[in-house]
């Protein structure tokens, strides 16, 4: 570690699948701390050996993060830098670190990001769902009874909703998400940048009927759409009039003014053009 700076944790996303997603800047960050603090030794042991990368391991987890916390803590205080990293993607999404962080924090050395893959991202973008506004949930309680609750609390929400998923509990997630939210339109990716990834996207119904799936899933929903009565009709007519007077055709400005209001366009269309004729 330079003498002129803090020691640092570096918060290390790694491959969710495909290894040669990793970076450069992730190998050498690998390869340069004192410590690497890992979900699952066995795990990231894989990735080390695969880029020939001896860096010590520690294991840092739900079951001992307060002692891992203080362990780690000591490691910055003797001015040697440490990685956190999970199995897979950004350590403290559906992972711990919390914790970790905000002891650094307190402690004032620093914190550094390495960017790499996150599997609600390559599932959203690629999902054909709205992506400009969305919220990452992660798993759902393990608990039917507990996870009913959950989705009852967000089935107003109106963004895209995502969702992480293990395989033995994605068909009754789906049928919960079904009777909880109604038929909307889904998307559910797995095994995403593995030699079998795969996206289903339909309705929740569809999804339903899906038998047998294997491997890392990420289910992306639909957020509740406003209805179009249900906002100030003038104020979506006017917004629609003034694009159309800046020179955007009629259905891409439809289309706009429904997406910043979360309005179907459909409905939002089809009262444009009766308005019109009424005029």
């Amino acid at each position: 570690m330079s003498l002129n700076r803090k020691a640092t944790l570096f918060l290390v996303a790694t491959p969710i699948g495909n290894l040669s997603e990793v970076s450069d800047r992730t190998l050498n960050v690998l390869n340069d701390v004192a410590v690497i603090a890992c979900e699952d030794t066995r795990n990231t042991l894989k990735l080390l050996s695969h880029f020939d990368i001896h860096t010590r391991m520690i294991t840092y987890h739900n079951f001992n993060e307060k002692e891992s916390t203080r362990g780690i803590i000591r490691f910055l205080e003797e001015g040697k830098d440490v990685a956190l990293v999970s199995d897979a993607g950004y350590p403290l999404i559906s992972d711990p670190g919390y914790e970790l962080v905000n002891e650094v924090i307190r402690c004032g050395y620093g914190i550094v990001t390495v960017s790499g893959p996150n599997a609600a991202l390559n599932a959203l973008v690629a999902s054909g769902l709205k992506t400009s506004h969305y919220l990452f949930y992660g798993f759902l309680n393990a608990k039917q009874s507990q996870a009913r609750k959950e989705l009852e609390e967000l089935k107003d929400f109106p963004y895209t909703l995502i969702f992480y998923e293990a395989p033995h509990r994605i068909e009754k997630t789906l049928s919960l998400a079904l009777q909880v939210f109604g038929d909307r339109k889904a998307c559910l990716a797995r095994e995403l940048t593995k030699l079998h990834e795969e996206y289903h996207r339909g309705s929740l119904s569809e999804l339903c009927n899906l038998k047998d799936l294997k491997g890392e899933m990420v289910l992306i929903i639909e957020g509740k759409e406003k209805q179009t009565e249900d906002i100030d009709q003038n104020e979506l007519m006017e917004e629609i009039d003034q694009l159309v007077k800046e020179g955007m055709r009629t259905k891409e400005a439809v289309n706009q003014v429904a997406e910043g209001h979360q309005a179907s366009k459909n409905t939002l269309y089809n009262a444009y053009l009766k308005r019109k004729k009424e005029l």
